[in-house]
């Protein structure tokens, strides 16, 4: 890849600056999913009482976090990342798309945070990985892939829209909720799941987590959120190329 360098650069850049000038600094990549894992756990598991059989609810969770970490993480950054690099934009030429891309590589530190924060919780529970773990890159590479293409989407969008910018993390709010992270699929209604699985994280967050920790296998309803993963990736490619080249002009 000829602007390869400028792909890793950009990527240490963001990893460097993520939590420089905090009081606290790299802990806060170990505080932020605590408290998320604590209160959905209390809110899910506590209060609404759903069952997640003989996985304690806060390793269930944490498991659903995991590849619902990843996404966000790299759907915030990504979104903005052309916006944020306006005035690069518009004095250096080089290919617009490596700004969206460069995101995934830091995202990942943040994602393996989360990992060590579950197999601490598995040490703890005397829960050993399954089999099942042998699939977790795939599951991870459907979860890069899903970040990518609704970022590459929402950082094009942005541009020409800056309703955007407001509009990405409401959508990540709202998912959250949306996403089976602390809760099974199977408590959905079976008429509500086609349009639940529409959502393209329901079937990589069942994935991560079953792969994780097993319990309930992805369903055939996961095919129809990988599906919808593709065709965003493919058309977010297809949009972006198509405007790269008024990119500086917008911004």
């Amino acid at each position: 890849m000829r602007y390869r360098d400028l792909l890793f650069t950009l990527a240490y850049r963001d990893l460097r600056i993520k939590y420089a000038q905090t009081a606290i600094g790299f802990t806060w990549a170990f505080l932020n999913p605590l408290f998320q894992i604590l209160i959905l756990s209390f809110v899910f598991g506590v209060v609404a009482k759903f069952d997640t059989g003989s996985t304690p609810h806060i390793l269930y969770t944490a498991a659903g976090m995991c590849g619902w970490t990843y996404f966000s993480d790299l759907l915030s950054s990504a979104s903005g990342s052309i916006i944020g690099a306006q005035a690069m934009v518009k004095k250096v030429y080089f290919p617009r798309l490596i700004l969206p891309l460069s995101k995934a590589l830091p995202a990942l530190v943040d994602l393996g945070v989360m990992l060590l924060l579950i197999f601490i919780l598995m040490l703890i529970y005397g829960i050993a990985p399954s089999i099942n773990i042998l699939w977790f890159p795939l599951f991870l590479f459907v979860a890069i892939s899903s970040g990518l293409a609704i970022g590459i989407w929402m950082s094009a969008l942005t541009i020409r829209f800056r309703d955007f910018t407001y509009i990405t993390p409401l959508l990540l709010r709202l998912g959250m909720y949306a996403t089976p992270i602390a809760y099974p699929a199977s408590a959905v209604p079976e008429q509500y799941k086609f349009v639940f699985y529409m959502n393209p994280m329901a079937g990589v967050v069942e994935g991560v987590r079953w792969s994780l920790i097993g319990g309930e296998a992805p369903n055939t309803y996961s095919y129809l959120s990988f599906g919808i993963v593709f065709v965003l990736f493919v058309t977010g490619l297809l949009y972006f190329n198509r405007i790269e080249r008024k990119i500086a002009d917008i911004v």
